[in-house]
């Protein structure tokens, strides 16, 4: 299925990738689909379970790849023709369980920037943006305290796999969570090359990808990798109560 773009804007083309166990990807692609769809300059191909199109030739003519995959094993060609399009310049958006595939290539989970270790069970949990400014998740509305506070709250409730994920600490966080008083990423970009790459740890099933948050993160996550400016390492920015 493709969208086509409004001719105000230059087109990007997208290529929505899904499969693997575990995760419905069949229930949950659709959903990335339709948020995909809304954004007027993607044009979207929706491949599953196909790995060739990592290969160099298949992926030539995309600005962003959008990767919806639990397990599976890359060939040597397949690999390096997914990680070396990344660093030529492209986007990458890996949802949930993209740091749980391709866990025997090292260099696929070094573009990601983190590894799945564990999750507790599926449940409801908050989480918090960071103060620190980036495009993803600059303007993302927050809800506004009505009481003696100066500043509006940015946390969100979602039921989902909260995931603990060992994680390169140079990525730059977006979006955190609590798991027994420690504190996890949920969201990053990271550079790869010339490349972008957004990770968002949401995402377990079509509910998850259904909550207005993942929507909303998620789409700006999707616009940010596929824009195609240089990565620019952002700021950082001191959380003020004044």
């Amino acid at each position: 299925m493709t969208a086509t773009p409004q001719a105000e804007h230059t087109p990007r083309r997208v290529l929505l990738f899904g499969g693997g166990e575990v995760h419905d990807f069949r229930a949950c692609c659709p959903v990335l689909q339709q948020y995909l769809a809304a954004v007027p300059e993607f044009v979207i191909d929706d491949v599953r379970e196909d790995y060739d199109a990592f290969l160099a030739e298949r992926l030539a003519p995309y600005d962003l790849l959008v990767l919806y995959q639990t397990g599976g094993t890359l060939s040597v060609e397949q690999k390096r023709g997914l990680v070396e399009w990344v660093a030529s310049g492209k986007g990458f958006v890996g949802v949930h369980a993209a740091t749980c595939c391709f866990m025997d290539s090292p260099e696929y989970l070094a573009m990601v920037g983190g590894a799945f270790r564990a999750h507790p069970f599926e449940r409801d949990y908050i989480v918090s943006l960071t103060t620190e400014p980036h495009p993803v998740i600059d303007g993302l509305p927050g809800y506004t305290v009505e009481h003696w506070e100066r500043w509006p709250v940015y946390e969100y409730l979602v039921h989902d796999e909260q995931y603990l994920i060992d994680y390169d600490t140079r990525v730059h966080v977006l979006a955190t969570t609590l798991f027994r008083g420690a504190r996890w990423p949920v969201a990053w970009v990271k550079p790869w090359g010339k490349g972008k790459v957004f990770y968002l740890a949401l995402g377990h099933n079509e509910e998850a990808c259904r909550n207005p948050f993942f929507q909303d993160i998620f789409t700006r996550g999707a616009r940010w990798a596929a824009d195609g400016a240089p990565y620019e390492e952002p700021p950082t920015r001191k959380f003020a109560i004044d």
